[in-house]
């Protein structure tokens, strides 16, 4: 699968909680919250490839008062750092040690100890569970949630193992950020077209998965899930970024630059020429599909 660091992840953070489209989050809670006032006050959420847990900081402060999550990733280190950043944005920690407070909020110790935190008076119970989604996805789908969410992870995947997990599927699923190959950098580059598409063709390279999907990603998630009769919906979440990114559009053009020089399609000088034009770039926008889909 791809590397993915904390440090990126952390830097990726702000932007990518702040793009997220809030109509159809709006439409994930009363989904959520009709559920929960018919069945049971505990929601359980899997979260899968969640990396230090952004996804989990974006929705827990939104969702009900009683709250499980198991964050799925196949990278040890960042499931630690998972753990070691919900410490610091926690507004407290429960004793996550007693043996009836596990069993009561259906969580197990794994090789990364599982936490009960609270944060704005919710109380929510995480699970790290270290899986290679490309073969263990199967067991965790068919394991208990209400639901199974997901951030910048579809475009990485394989449309064999996309047609798979939409057949093993019969939870309701919120994914957010997948990218949609769209992108606009400020103020115009005459090598943009040329780099945004040798960039497309690495993102279809294989990610751990197979071909990965790449900007096609969406689109083939909500046509598969349709097809399985799930009631779906879909909706932008650009990323826009200005000055006040400097930072992560730097980032972004130097992860581009070196994607694009590993696919040996266009001269280095002209790849060296646009990526130091794009560190300065004023403004940068890069598209993004969310998706909230469930069973009819």
């Amino acid at each position: 699968m791809g590397e993915f660091s904390a440090d990126w992840l952390a830097l990726r953070e702000p932007v990518d909680h702040r793009s997220r489209n809030t109509l159809l989050q709006n439409q994930v809670i009363n989904f959520l919250h009709q559920r929960a006032s018919v069945v049971t006050g505990l929601l359980h959420i899997t979260d899968l490839g969640s990396g230090t847990g952004s996804n989990l900081r974006a929705l827990a402060p939104h969702f009900g008062a009683m709250q499980c999550w198991t964050l799925v990733d196949y990278d040890t280190d960042l499931l630690r750092a998972a753990r070691t950043t919900l410490l610091s944005w926690a507004d407290g920690v429960l004793d996550s040690a007693t043996p009836s407070s596990i069993r009561e909020l259906g969580i197990f110790s794994g090789s990364v100890e599982p936490l009960v935190i609270t944060k704005n008076m919710k109380t929510i119970a995480v699970q790290f569970r270290c899986a290679n989604l490309l073969a263990d996805y199967r067991s965790i789908l068919n394991e208990p949630a209400d639901l199974i969410t997901a951030a910048a992870f579809f475009d990485l995947v394989a449309e064999s193992w996309l047609t798979d997990f939409c057949t093993n599927l019969t939870k309701p699923l919120y994914t957010v950020l997948t990218y949609d190959g769209k992108e606009t950098w400020g103020p115009p580059n005459t090598l943009d077209a040329d780099v945004l598409r040798a960039f497309h063709a690495h993102q279809s390279t294989d990610k751990g998965f197979g071909v990965a999907l790449g900007p096609r990603a969406a689109e083939r998630l909500q046509s598969l899930l349709q097809g399985r009769g799930f009631t779906t919906a879909c909706a932008p979440s650009p990323w826009g970024m200005d000055d006040h990114d400097r930072a992560l559009i730097e980032q972004l053009a130097l992860g581009t630059a070196s994607a694009v020089r590993e696919m040996g399609v266009l001269e280095s000088n002209a790849i060296d020429q646009w990526e130091q034009a794009r560190r300065q770039a004023s403004t940068c926008e890069i598209g993004h599909i969310d998706l909230f889909a469930h069973p009819a």
